[in-house]
């Protein structure tokens, strides 16, 4: 399976978990109907179409991502959706958007702007210049979960691995993690600016989807941690986390887990 192949696998399986809290998150920030609205690093185009529902049919979306054949897999769903008028994409990189000054009645950008390990401010800056004066710019990105009830010490020591942090990587300045976005929305420029947080939930018995997305979230969140755990707990990690042990943690008859995406979003002066 190539690379392409595997995100779209796993953005697909994953979508069921983050589709009702970003549902919330778009609700919440009261789009305009018949607003054009960007949704910067798109990926294979699942936000965008959630984006256009809310618009309304004047409306208009526009995806960009750096991936060509993220962009392909997109069009190809937006298109069986029967939303091909409503949703364009472009591609382009979130640092330089090739769009003029003021084009966008707002932005929004998940699991991408801020969140990848490089300086967030020119990103916010750009999404800030291709909006509108009193338009509306927010960024959001995965920023909690409690996955494994009952072993919250073997959760810490994940969670403080290297995967468990990332994309924050060790030795970068504590102001560029995505949790301090408020102080990049001000260098930007922006404001009014707000902070929301919505959970999400998951408890026995899993339904099938949900069970795969708490999987590939699992195998997302942990992967190549064996280095960085002592014996033990290295040992208990597969025991509970790996779908073949008979201790497998989402079979449990009392499984129950919690999530969450943290959103923030600001105002263009004007």
């Amino acid at each position: 399976m190539s690379d392409i192949d595997h995100f779209v696998q796993v953005a697909t399986v994953f979508n069921p978990l983050k589709e009702p809290l970003l549902r919330s998150a778009i609700q919440a920030l009261q789009l305009p109907s018949g607003s054009r609205g960007l949704d910067a690093g798109c990926g294979i185009g699942l936000q965008a179409m959630m984006l256009a529902e809310t618009v309304g049919p004047a409306g208009h979306i526009t995806g960009l991502d750096l991936s060509p054949e993220f962009l392909d897999y997109a069009k190809d769903i937006v298109k069986k959706a029967g939303l091909s008028e409503k949703i364009s994409f472009r591609e382009g990189d979130v640092n330089e958007l090739p769009f003029e000054d003021d084009t966008f009645d707002w932005a929004w950008s998940v699991d991408c702007v801020g969140y990848a390990p490089i300086d967030p401010l020119p990103p916010v800056k750009e999404l800030v210049r291709v909006v509108k004066p009193r338009g509306t710019v927010a960024i959001l990105a995965w920023s909690y979960e409690k996955l494994l009830p009952g072993h919250p010490l073997l959760e810490a020591r994940l969670s403080a691995t290297a995967a468990g942090i990332a994309p924050f990587v060790k030795g970068k300045k504590p102001e560029s993690h995505f949790l301090r976005a408020l102080g990049w929305f001000r260098d930007a420029g922006l404001q009014e600016s707000k902070a929301h947080t919505f959970a999400g939930d998951a408890h026995a018995p899993l339904t099938d989807d949900l069970r795969s997305a708490l999987l590939a979230l699992f195998e997302m969140r942990w992967p190549g941690v064996e280095s960085e755990l002592a014996p033990d707990d290295w040992a208990e990690y597969q025991r509970l986390c790996l779908p073949e042990s008979p201790d497998f943690i989402l079979d449990h008859p009392d499984y129950y887990a919690f999530f969450a995406y943290s959103m923030f979003c600001g105002k263009v002066a004007g």
